[in-house]
Formats: structure tokens, sequence, C-alpha cells
């Protein structure tokens, strides 16, 4: 971005300004918008597009679609619109630790079993979801030095439905030069899993419901309509909900005509249902073999907090933007996160941007692997990865370019590793020669169009 070559004017330039910083605060809170800088100095709509692809090796890939409008009126008044659909497909862990044997798993509908080779991790290969999510956010400014901004958020999933709204003031001082901001979001998610939602820490039910449904043996028939009680016995419900609270505090600050900075401290309360009803965890002997499987159980509140600082520095020609992230939060979790971009003209109207991004997280602690049938329950365990010990780091590139027309494409490609740890956990007999911490890598691939 292009910082105005004083920092004492009141031109429109401080305006763009202060309305890319309203935008920042509350797209951290959970709203997206389109570029505020295009918003903000047209008067009439103005759109972008994007089509995005991630694959992971042998797991999950999804498809996003993304249309952005926004269109200023009068006043500086802002109103951005956002309709995102993606698509999932693909396998996904379930939580259980792979075996020298093969090993049989029910679907977590219920209806139907799958099997996983020996020495391989379990992936369940139904997995598949489609999301549609639309945003709205309005911006006006209040009084001389104050701007407002509220939002609404809806997101409908197979399965999951969510529903939200925020609001943000931002108070612009020091000539402009420095804006503080104070936002709020709530959000109410209701999950109605296929299967209906597990009996944490009940033994998963196991070769039931056989495909073929052929009544005329009676014997099988009984046999199936057991398995069908047993697994029925597993359910505590068929649907269950929860609610986030988000609180964030921000500071920007104009340096000087090359450089702009910005802090962030967000706090977020969620309460409810946190416990994911697909993931299982392994109960292994001594020797390492499973015993058993159970769902797993999951705290059913959790409170985050954050530490967020982000500096734009334009030099001659190229931008540099580089930001760190610190999260922390009662699950004994922290994250880092920096992540750089530098956009370097190669034309008149074309650039590059490498970026690169690194991500060091702690494990929660009630993460495992597995249980040991020898110990008793612990009140709340998973093996779900994405909670455990990991590094993952992002590489790649983007190119855009600047149409005759004025309209703006750009390309990127990405490479994502992800490398989860042990976390201290020792693997008893078998389990040290297999692989309990699989990575996971992806390529993610997106064009974007702005209008």
């Amino acid at each position: 971005m292009q910082l105005s070559k004083k920092t004492n004017h009141k031109s429109k330039n401080k305006l763009d300004l202060k309305a890319v910083l309203t935008v920042a605060t509350t797209a951290l809170l959970g709203t997206t918008t389109v570029n505020a800088e295009q918003s903000s100095t047209k008067d009439d709509w103005s759109f972008d597009s994007a089509f995005l692809y991630y694959g992971e090796a042998d797991r999950v890939t999804a498809a996003e679609g993304v249309i952005a409008a926004s269109k200023k009126f009068n006043n500086d008044k802002i109103l951005n619109l956002k309709l995102t659909i993606d698509a999932l497909t693909g396998a996904s862990a379930n939580g259980a630790v792979a075996q020298p044997n093969v090993q049989t798993f029910t679907r977590p509908s219920g209806s139907g079993q799958f099997q996983v080779a020996a020495g391989e991790v379990p992936l369940d290969d139904t997995f598949k979801d489609t999301r549609v999510q639309f945003n709205t956010q309005w911006t006006q400014p209040i009084a001389p030095d104050y701007t407002a901004s509220v939002g609404a958020h809806i997101s409908k999933e197979y399965d999951y439905l969510s529903l939200g709204v925020n609001g943000n003031l931002a108070v612009d001082f020091n000539q402009k030069n420095s804006t503080f901001s104070v936002g709020m979001s709530y959000f109410k998610d209701s999950f109605k899993p296929e299967g209906g939602i597990p009996n944490p820490f009940t033994s998963v039910a196991i070769n039931f419901n056989d495909d073929n449904d052929d009544e005329s043996d009676d014997d099988d028939y009984k046999s199936r309509q057991f398995a069908d009680d047993e697994y029925q016995g597993t359910r505590l419900t068929d649907s269950d909900d929860k609610t986030t609270i988000d609180l964030m505090l921000g500071f920007t600050q104009v340096i000087n005509r090359r450089m702009i900075t910005q802090f962030n401290y967000s706090y977020s309360m969620v309460d409810g249902y946190l416990t994911d009803p697909f993931k299982i965890l392994s109960v292994v002997n001594q020797s390492g073999l499973t015993q058993d499987y159970l769902y797993e159980k999951r705290p059913d509140k959790r409170q985050k907090q954050s530490l967020y600082a982000q500096a734009k520095y334009h030099f001659d020609s190229t931008v540099l933007d580089l930001s760190y992230r610190y999260m922390w939060d009662d699950w004994k979790i922290n994250s880092h996160t920096i992540d750089s971009r530098l956009r370097i003209p190669l034309s008149s109207n074309s650039y590059i941007e490498p970026h690169f991004r690194y991500y060091q997280q702690t494990a929660a602690d009630f993460y495992q692997p597995f249980l040991q049938q020898a110990d008793p329950l612990p009140k709340f365990a998973s093996a779900d990865y994405r909670i455990g010990e990991m590094n993952a780091y992002t590489a790649g590139i983007k190119y855009g370019i600047t149409l005759q027309s004025g309209n703006e494409l750009s390309f990127r490609l990405e490479y994502y590793s992800q490398r989860p740890t042990s976390a201290g956990h020792q693997e008893p007999g078998i389990l040290a020669d297999m692989e309990i911490y699989q990575g996971v890598d992806a390529i993610i691939a997106q064009v974007s169009y702005s209008f």
C-alpha cells in the first residue's frame, strides 16, 4: 500500500487509511471484506472474485469460490457483501492408531463399515461437505474522527449452522495518524452430525449392519437389529450447539509516509459442544495392540487470547508485509505464527509476491495419541492431531497483473507442509514401529479477479 507523502494533512488518503484500518479490525473478528482502498475511492460497485483449490496428498481436497462486492455511498458510508461456496471431499483421520493387522471401523453415520490395511493410519474416505457462507458489513462515520461498523454472518453446511453478528468502533487521533479500535462479535453454532452425538468414552460399536439388508435370513436380521440397538446405545442426542464471544482491542500507527504498523489483542470465549463426534481413540495394551476404540471427550469451555503485530514498509518500489501472532488458551495450546510477503513490481502493471508462513504449536493438555488399557480413563482425551504438537510452513508465490480495462488478475501457487510430533508420549510395543504422527502435505492454487 502506498502511504501519503505527508503524515499531518487531512487529505483523502487519510480517509482511505481509516477505512482500511476499520475493515482490518472487523476482519479479525470474523468478517471478511473486499479491498478497502478500492471500495473507498469509487462511487460505484467494485467486485473481487476468486477460485481456490486445496489438495492434500491422499487426504482432503477442497474447492472454494468467492465473490465479494463493495459500494461506497455519500459521507464515506461503505457496504461490503461476500458470498463463499466450498466443497470438501476425501479421507480424514479418525484418531485411531496404525496397527500390524487390518482394522475394521464403523462409519460415523452408523451405516456400514470400512477397513484399513495393516500399517496404515486409519482414514475414513467418506468425508465430504459443502458450505455456503454469506457475510455483510456496514461501515460509516458517526462523528468527527469516529467510525462505526456492524455486520452479520451466516454459514450453512450439511450438518452445521453458524449465525453471527459483530460491531466495531474506531477512533482517529494524532491528526489521523493513529487509530484505536474496539470490536466484539457473537456466534451461535448448531451441530447435527450424521449418526447423532456420541456418548464420550463409550466403546465404538463394531461389526454391525451388514450391507445386505435382505431380511429373509431371520438369524442374520436379528443379529443386525441387535447391533443397530447397540449403536444407538452409544448416542447421547441428535444435535448440540456452542456459542463464541470475541473481543478485540486494536491500535494502528502511521510511522511515516513509508511505514504503517498495527497491534491487536484479542480474547475469545467458547462455550458448548467442542468435542468432535467423528474422532475416536485407540485403547492399546502394553504390547501396543488395540483392544478397544472409544469416542473422544473434550472440555465444554475454551478461552483463547492472542497478541498480533503487523508492519508494512514501502521501499522505493517493493512493499514488505510482516506479521507475528502469539496465541495461548486454557487448553494449554500455545502457538507462534510468522507471516511475510514481499511485493515486487515487474513492470508498471504487474508484480510478483513471494509468501512464507511458519507456524508452531504445542499440544493441548488432554491430547493423547492413544490410551493405555492399564491406565484409568482421564477426564478428557483426544487424539486429533490438530490439537497436538506440530510445526507447519507455507511457501509460495503470487503473480498479479493490471489489465488494460483497469481490472486486476492474479494467480497464487503455494505448498503447505504440516509435521506433527509426539509431544513426549512414548509408544509401547509394536507402536514404536508404526507411523503414529503422519504429516500432511498440500498444494494451494488460487485465481483472483478484481473488477
